[in-house]
């Protein structure tokens, strides 16, 4: 699950994005809001995380903006003010959610996953290839009802995957879907994750779900190997 933080304040974007990314999603950030009326035009989140008050252009014009260009990724709009007027005029803008500073973190992280769930109603809650699935809504993997204990980045690297099942993707696809804008690694790290999956959802079962395309990438089998 991707997300666009739009924060300025630099210590409060780095504590949600270090606690997005222990949940499971990846994140980008911008720190103001046309990098973030930039991003949020130029690449596909399920979820847009955006403060009102942010440099160069606020909340509310971001907001306006992005569905004036027809970009309807539910967004959840932050703000150190707390009153009606704000949250009308968020809601009345094309805003899905409010949540005024300071925030509970794990109320921030319910709130996102609820408008993911409802913000892409064509995009299924669970995956399945064969007797292997993966509720996103649970964060539980399963194979042959048992449950799978998965680490955030290796769900994240199944679900992309599974996502795309049948389909080649590259490591670079990989990356791009799976780890944050600002990762700087080898994208060995890929085949590094696909190895730590292949121990838990297919050594044990005597599968082989994710396949190695010599030269192109990986591709997770549609009948789950």
């Amino acid at each position: 699950m991707r997300v666009l933080l739009v924060e300025d304040e630099d210590r409060l974007a780095e504590t949600v994005r270090r606690g997005l990314i222990a949940e499971g999603f990846t994140v980008d950030v911008a720190r103001d809001g046309v990098d973030g009326l930039w991003s949020a035009c130029e690449n596909a989140y399920d979820v847009i995380v955006l403060d009102i008050m942010l440099p160069r252009l606020n909340g509310y014009k971001v907001v306006e903006q992005l569905r004036e260009r027809g970009v309807w990724t539910p967004v959840l709009m932050l703000t150190a003010k707390d009153g009606e007027y704000d949250q009308v005029d968020a809601f009345e803008l094309g805003a899905d959610d409010f949540l005024v500073k300071p925030f509970s973190f794990v109320v921030l992280v319910a709130r996102l996953r609820a408008l993911i769930r409802r913000g892409a109603p064509e995009r299924p809650v669970l995956l399945t290839a064969g007797d292997l699935s993966l509720d996103l809504a649970r964060r539980q993997v399963r194979r042959a009802d048992q449950d799978l204990a998965l680490t955030p980045r290796e769900f994240g690297v199944l679900e992309f995957l599974m996502q795309h099942r049948g389909e080649v993707m590259s490591k670079a696809e990989i990356l791009d879907g799976v780890w944050d804008s600002a990762f700087e690694g080898d994208d060995n790290v890929v085949e590094v994750y696909v190895r730590y999956l292949r121990l838990k959802i297919d050594v044990p079962f005597g599968r082989h779900s994710i396949e190695t395309i010599r030269g192109m990438g990986y591709r997770l089998a549609a009948d789950g190997g």
